[in-house]
């Protein structure tokens, strides 16, 4: 795939491992794990996503002419609507009983990750048209695999809008972010919190301590295969709760240890020294991001502990400026999380259908807007007078 104006090749890969972990690091930066080689790779190392998971990698790569990656793109050729937190199911189905074929489409994202972050990644000295080389190939791609669609799913808002330009509709969704405010330590952050709202979260903390249950949040060379055994018990246990089949194998998070340890915080409950749940969270450079939770004997409030208030303790003892508590959940506002946007774009192929997607959204985003405002409202922190 050449692109116009300076002797440079845009480069389908089948797999990230076909360009070097420092070259695509370049382009991708530190301050968002997910992105990072190491994840992604450890991701199709695993066989958590491939061909046979529906996650077929179609990644993009800019080359110029001596050989050096100038940006790079996360792509995927996929055959299903799993793992992605961007519902289209709805799209799909009506798209097949209008007699089309909705699947394979294209999906610009991290593969189970809600996470907001660039999908266009750019090394920083690298020309402002190789943006728009990214978003060109993939259009390119779409029509040669003659799908019915291009996702790009959680990129910033400054990529929501550029993708916009260049003919994607836009479509808004939202999470809940915790905010560090300054604060030197829990209690602090309580007494930012309306009085009803403070004396539930404590009543929440104690129940879980009365309970017997200690927890820790372990990183780097504190982690040990124990631990990584017991999370996946974890895991698998949500898993078959909530959807079936679990994403991610055994492999993937032998391979996080391996690679991205330091940027693990994984919070683990014990009750009599044995492990009954535990959350995951990556570490940003200034974000902690929420990922996986599970348990296997069940305490009262111990989800809302290990998850959202032993992050914003971790974050407030460390300086980190957010904390990311993944998808959905209006019951993380009352905690502490209050509600912000995040975006997608997508291209359709198809003239018709893509009015009438386009016309869904436009009723849509407003409608969002207006749920966040009124979320917002909800907060838990102190009105100022």
């Amino acid at each position: 795939m050449p692109d116009g104006s300076e002797p440079r090749t845009v480069r389908v890969l089948r797999s990230v491992a076909e360009v070097p972990a420092h070259a695509w690091d370049a382009c991708a930066g530190d301050d968002d794990p997910f992105v990072g080689h190491a994840f992604l790779a450890a991701l199709e190392e695993s066989g958590s996503v491939g061909a046979d998971a529906g996650w077929m990698p179609q990644h993009l790569a800019v080359i110029d002419d001596a050989g050096d990656v100038l940006g790079c793109a996360p792509l995927y050729l996929k055959g299903h609507s799993y793992g992605e937190y961007v519902f289209d199911w709805g799209w799909a189905d009506a798209y097949e009983r209008a007699g089309g074929r909705y699947y394979p489409k294209l999906q610009a994202a991290v593969p189970f990750t809600p996470v907001t972050g660039r999908r266009l990644l750019l090394r920083p000295d690298a020309p402002d048209d190789v943006a728009d080389a990214l978003i060109a190939a993939m259009v390119e791609l779409a029509r040669r695999h003659d799908v019915s669609s291009l996702h790009v799913t959680f990129p910033t808002e400054a990529e929501w809008h550029r993708f916009a330009a260049r003919g994607f509709l836009r479509r808004l969704g939202q999470q809940f972010h915790w905010q560090n405010d300054g604060y030197g330590s829990f209690d602090d952050f309580l007494g930012a919190l309306a009085s009803r709202k403070r004396k539930a979260i404590r009543k929440e903390r104690a129940a879980v301590a009365e309970a017997g249950v200690t927890i820790r949040a372990l990183s780097g060379d504190d982690l040990e295969e124990r631990h990584w055994d017991a999370f996946y018990r974890f895991y698998l246990s949500t898993s078959d709760r909530k959807w079936g089949h679990p994403y991610l194998n055994r492999e993937f998070f032998a391979l996080l240890h391996e690679t991205l340890a330091d940027r693990v915080v994984l919070v683990v409950a014990e009750a009599d020294g044995r492990p009954v749940a535990g959350a995951l969270n990556l570490r940003g450079e200034d974000v902690l991001f929420g990922r996986y939770w599970g348990c296997v004997e069940r305490y009262r409030f111990l989800h809302f502990e290990a998850c959202y208030y032993q992050a914003i303790q971790y974050a407030i003892e460390h300086g980190l400026g957010r904390v990311e508590a993944g998808a959905q959940g209006p019951h993380k506002i009352q905690r502490g999380y209050l509600p912000v946007r995040t975006y997608s774009a997508h291209w359709i192929a198809d003239a018709g259908f893509r009015d009438a997607i386009e016309r869904y959204l436009a009723g849509e985003r407003p409608a969002v807007e207006a749920e966040i405002a009124a979320l917002a409202e909800e907060s838990p922190f102190r009105k100022e007078s």
